[in-house]
């Protein structure tokens, strides 16, 4: 019987455990969570260079290396055709701009033509949360 309790107990902290850190941890992302493009919007024709600000709601935007529940920064997609591994660091080139001060807002300079913007948020480490969080996928044009 004292087993059987002892078992029932270490089972039920390790599940309380698990449920908060999925729940509170900074890899951890829900419903409530929100990624967006605050400017500018799907469809827009604009000039370059092209203002863009960042939108999130339920969760903390911080600097990359600050490891803090519910929290990240940003990271800008740029004309991609496939997402990059969500297990893995985000690449930092051309096409995925790193935000790891914190900032919340940029200026691109962008050709003429038809573009995709997206939005994903990095962790501390710069590796997307254990449910990406990630905005619709914008196109601007450039004139």
């Amino acid at each position: 019987m004292r087993k059987m309790l002892f078992i029932v107990l270490m089972t039920t902290l390790f599940a309380f455990d698990a449920f908060s850190y999925s729940r509170y941890s900074g890899n951890a992302s829900n419903e409530e969570q929100k990624l967006f493009f605050i400017m500018p919007s799907d469809g827009e024709i604009v000039k370059s260079p092209v203002r863009v600000k960042f939108g999130i709601e339920g969760m903390e935007i911080v600097p990359a290396g600050v490891d803090k529940p519910m929290s990240g920064h940003h990271h800008l997609l740029i004309n991609l055709k496939k997402l990059p591994n969500m297990k893995m660091p985000i690449p930092a080139d051309k096409n995925h701009l790193h935000f790891g001060k914190g900032q919340t807002e940029t200026q691109l300079e962008l050709p003429k033509g038809k573009h995709t913007l997206q939005l994903l948020l990095g962790n501390h480490l710069h590796i997307p949360h254990d449910k990406p969080l990630i905005s619709e996928k914008i196109e601007i044009t450039v004139e």
